[in-house]
């Protein structure tokens, strides 16, 4: 009996040993992970991620920093997946982290053309963000409104877009562009309203 206690003890601590290595491994892994994700590496951060969120099921900060990750990937499908599920959890951070993450779910759910969930996360971008990074979201909900075929809520949202882009943005020839392609989709919206 003597022995076997002796032998058990010994049993654990080799096992307590393995244990204590694998969380420092992890451990590490996880800060490789998140120098990857701030230096804009998303593959590499995307691979580590994943596989500590395996043996970890990480927190929901972590889930929507893969969200972004699978976003920057064109993965959008697994994008909306993770950040939809992160997001109830993410109220208190910061307004401009959060904007981070609605402005990529928000953009995976309109490429995949899922309009009608897009909006929402659109108008939740437009609490928390920058009033030079209005004018895009309000761009989205003017085509989500437009794809829907509710003509007057995508003209008033064309019209913020415009708005937005020519008192916060220095006008680019690139933005110029979009607030012409704007004005024409406002005159296209206001004549589909007066059929």
């Amino acid at each position: 009996m003597k022995r076997f206690i002796i032998l058990f003890m010994v049993s654990t601590m080799t096992l307590c040993s393995y244990a204590q290595r694998d969380k420092s491994a992890d451990s590490e892994q996880l800060g490789k992970a998140l120098e990857y994700f701030s230096g804009g590496k998303y593959h590499e951060a995307l691979i580590l991620f994943t596989q500590i969120d395996k043996r970890y099921n990480l927190n929901p900060r972590f889930k929507a920093y893969i969200g972004v990750c699978y976003y920057y990937e064109w993965d959008y499908e697994n994008a909306c997946k993770y950040l939809d599920t992160a997001l109830p959890d993410i109220e208190n951070y910061a307004p401009h982290e959060r904007s981070v993450y609605y402005y990529c779910n928000a953009e995976s759910h309109f490429l995949l053309e899922k309009y009608k969930e897009a909006i929402p996360l659109y108008e939740k971008l437009l609490n928390v963000c920058f009033n030079n990074e209005k004018g895009d979201a309000l761009y989205r909900l003017g085509f989500c409104y437009m794809f829907n075929e509710d003509w007057t809520n995508a003209r008033d949202y064309f019209s913020s877009a415009v708005a937005f882009y020519e008192s916060f943005s220095e006008i680019t020839p690139t933005l110029s562009a979009r607030i012409k392609q704007a004005k024409n989709m406002i005159k296209g919206c206001e004549r589909r309203m007066n059929e």
